[in-house]
């Protein structure tokens, strides 16, 4: 090996072990702001290192297209809302996976135009990748489409199942041509094949799976980049594949385990009101913030309970400074996280911290629900089937098994809610009826807002 050729190597060495370790601090949100920073150092090192491999053509459009991607990224990283950012994960995932399918569309066709026959394996390897990357592709657009409301609906028709299968069937067919006569009409049939592929196994999708989704698609996204980085002979892709395709894969799983569901049912059943499960007795009972602030201001143990309602009303900053003045009451607050609440993994988190909540006040759903029956007051503010206590009593329903937050044990239960509707699975919340559950009918931000004047009244109008 050349010394440039070491020089390379050991450049990205170094950049997986800082992919690594990027990865490992991401796991705490304490570390996740410098793991973030460690990776992208790793990522500046590798792309610098692979321009010095040697033969390296097409320098000027590398250039440019680096150029036009950090210039896009940083312009649309600054604005998106930061209720927006599930739709901008599932986007820029999505673009990831494009670009693995890319790759694999740029070798193919280099191949199939020069006639020369590549290595059995970087050709398959080529296909698989590129399969994978298209559908990561065209699947995160529709998913992004869901959450930022444009596709409001499930997509369904009889023998949808049957028909994806002969599409993916259909793809790899085409695939194996490839393989066995590489040609354009394969490439270009293979391609919009897989492309509709993925279109068509998210359509059917519903709300409540999305957080899977996503996590599922960044785990395709990575496993087509590793697959590419091998057709390139490239080892910081290979690596960085590798890691993100492992990660996101776990997450899935863990996300799919927090809904009681196999990544089989997410992808080919749904939550869905299909008119199941018992009938719920009894009526929603609304109350004052001028009484709900009492109840608070009172109470020892408060739990506030945020879900994606928080995030549309982007009442996360107005709930912490309720939960701010509850503090210098003395009374204890605590955040309770169910692990797929919001649109994406972290949303709630992610919320929270931008408020300026302190880590050590946010629990999660396995630390937090021993405390529930012991807990004065518990507020609900957006979230709904994540708290559904028919999760655990009604077999007849669609999201039995799935484990929840058991907000209904509190003392008392407030939620805050704009209507009297349904949550992403579309069935009635059975907490709303309960008898120890008031409800505070209004926007988040508004009702968090009167809270706080309220408060501000009982404390003789102090600031």
């Amino acid at each position: 090996m050349s010394t440039l050729g070491m020089i390379v190597a050991a450049s990205y060495f170094v950049a997986a072990t800082l992919f690594l370790l990027g990865l490992q601090r991401m796991a705490s949100p304490r570390t996740a702001r410098s793991g973030i920073q460690w990776a992208g150092v790793g990522m500046v090192l590798a792309t610098l290192a692979t321009f010095l491999v040697p033969g390296l053509e097409n320098i000027g459009l590398m250039l440019v297209a680096i150029a036009l991607g950090t210039g896009l990224a940083w312009i649309s990283g600054k604005k998106v809302a930061i209720t927006d950012m599930p739709q901008m994960v599932a986007l820029y995932n999505g673009l990831g996976g494009g670009s693995a399918a890319a790759i694999g569309a740029v070798e193919l066709l280099r191949w199939s135009g020069t006639g020369a026959a590549p290595p059995r394996l970087s050709l398959v390897l080529a296909v698989l990748g590129a399969l994978i990357g298209a559908v990561a592709l065209s699947g995160s657009v529709i998913a992004w489409a869901k959450l930022d409301g444009r596709m409001d609906k499930r997509y369904v028709f009889p023998g949808q199942q049957l028909f994806n299968l002969a599409v993916f069937v259909a793809a790899l067919i085409a695939g194996g041509l490839i393989v066995h006569a590489l040609g354009l009409p394969w490439i270009v049939a293979f391609f919009a094949l897989a492309l509709a592929l993925g279109v068509l196994m998210t359509l059917p999708i519903g709300g409540a799976d999305m957080p899977v989704v996503i996590s599922l698609y960044n785990a395709f996204t990575g496993l087509a980049v590793a697959l590419e980085g091998y057709v390139l002979g490239n080892e910081a892709l290979i690596i960085a594949g590798t890691m993100v395709g492992a990660a996101g894969m776990l997450l899935t799983k863990l996300m799919a385990k927090a809904m009681n569901r196999s990544i089989a049912s997410v992808l080919f059943s749904n939550f869905s009101a299909s008119g199941r499960g018992a009938a719920i007795e009894g009526s929603q009972k609304p109350i004052e913030a001028a009484d709900v602030a009492a109840l608070m201001a009172y109470a020892q143990r408060v739990v506030i309970v945020p879900g994606y309602g928080m995030a549309v009303a982007q009442a996360q900053h107005k709930i912490w400074e309720l939960s701010q003045r509850l503090i210098e009451r003395g009374v204890k607050v605590r955040f309770a996280i169910h692990p797929v609440a919001g649109r994406m993994p972290g949303h709630m988190n992610v919320l929270l911290a931008e408020a300026g909540v302190p880590y050590d006040l946010i629990v999660d759903m396995d630390d937090v629900n021993p405390e529930f029956s012991n807990t004065d007051v518990a507020l609900v503010i957006g979230a709904n089937d994540v708290v559904n206590p028919v999760a655990k009593t009604d077999p007849q329903s669609p999201i039995y098994g799935m484990p929840i937050l058991d907000v209904v044990l509190a003392k008392n239960v407030v939620v805050i809610k704009r209507g009297k509707g349904t949550g992403f699975a579309g069935i009635e919340n059975a907490l709303f009826y309960a008898d120890n559950t008031r409800m505070l009918y209004g926007d988040g931000a508004e009702a968090a807002g009167a809270l706080v004047a309220e408060l501000k009244a009982l404390d003789g109008g102090g600031h």
